[in-house]
């Protein structure tokens, strides 16, 4: 039986014991519903082998073709990844559009007895209501940014606050990314797609009667762009302006950001683009004391000669909504827990 799901809330909350995608693994890297395991009808290259069969000799011979290798997949993932499920099971399967993939194999576990359903549309109606969620929909949250140079512990402190139960959404945690050109991280960033996934499935957890802090960022994180509907948000919320001694950010980033210190050359060519910004002796002395070891320095001497000077040009261009300005000597645990002190009756539901 095909299932209808008319919401995202419908499509998350489905019931199910257990959510199955039945699309080749590249398909399910892409993006995939939320909790479902990949249990694929046909290999990447299986696909692509019908798919050429398809194209080149007739669609009879490549659903012929397909429809042995299903049979054969499937055959497998029962004899292993389903050994354990008792007669009770509720799998609920889907494929791309809903169709032969996601209907060969739920009617194959039909037959076996288990309660089989599949998503009516496939993935692209969970994709629909993704993007209407997030390109659509104005958003009924208040947005309360988390703003402040480089360096001011940002990210700590929204982990902070989500650990006092404030409602946070962490977009570089989503994106995989610190959100700067020394941002990246080794297990790369995920697609647009499950991004706006992410994005999505974060916002429908949330509370739309309570505050949301997010830190503020630009448009984009890395190569992900934020979706229009959050950053439509972003661009009207009010601010927390966190403000810290150069010297005290410099120590905090080093420790943040200890990691590149073992990767000179990776930060050597992230930073290449910004030689034509601040220019080549310039840049040159940030790789020198980086090299150096020195994490505290290149900190210093790249918030100093980059960061803080884009930052108030953005910010003299931008006419923003500020609830309030925090200053802290010290970024340490003691810094930080004064800052969430001053910030908590600020993001108050009243």
């Amino acid at each position: 039986m095909a299932r209808n799901f008319l919401s995202l809330g419908d499509i998350l909350n489905h019931g199910s014991d257990t959510v199955i995608d039945v699309r080749s693994p590249a398909e399910f890297a892409i993006d995939h519903i939320p909790g479902a395991i990949n249990l694929p009808a046909l290999s990447n290259a299986e696909r692509a082998r019908v798919g050429k069969i398809y194209k080149q000799i007739s669609p009879f011979e490549a659903r012929k073709l397909g429809a042995s290798l299903v049979a054969r997949n499937v055959a497998d993932h029962i004899a292993q990844a389903m050994a354990d499920k008792d007669g009770s099971w509720r799998p609920l399967v889907y494929c791309w559009r809903g169709g032969q993939r996601s209907g060969s194999f739920a009617s194959i576990l039909s037959q076996i007895g288990w309660r089989a359903e599949t998503v009516q549309g496939g993935y692209q109606t969970f994709r629909r209501l993704v993007h209407e969620a997030v390109y659509e929909t104005p958003l009924p949250h208040r947005i309360i940014l988390l703003d402040g140079n480089t360096g001011t512990a940002k990210t700590a402190v929204l982990a902070r606050l989500a650990a006092r139960n404030v409602q946070v959404i962490d977009l570089e945690d989503l994106a995989h990314h610190r959100g700067s050109l020394l941002g990246g991280r080794d297990e790369g960033q995920p697609s647009q797609r499950a991004f706006e996934t992410r994005i999505a499935l974060a916002l429908h957890r949330l509370d739309p009667a309570r505050p949301v802090v997010i830190e503020a960022e630009s448009s984009k994180i890395g190569r992900l762009i934020v979706p229009p509907m959050l950053w439509a948000a972003m661009c009207g919320a009010g601010r927390i302006v966190l403000h810290a001694p150069l010297e005290a950010r410099a120590g905090f980033l080093a420790q943040a950001y200890a990691d590149i210190g073992a990767a000179p050359d990776r930060v050597a060519q992230r930073l290449a683009p910004l030689r034509y910004v601040r220019g080549h002796d310039v840049v040159d002395g940030w790789i020198a004391l980086l090299r150096a070891g020195d994490l505290t320095g290149f900190a210093t001497a790249i918030m100093g000669q980059h960061y803080d000077p884009a930052y108030a040009k953005s910010r003299k261009a931008a006419d923003h909504d500020v609830l309030a300005e925090l200053v802290t000597d010290t970024l340490d645990d003691a810094g930080q827990d004064r800052l969430i002190a001053a910030i908590l009756p600020l993001v108050s539901a009243e």
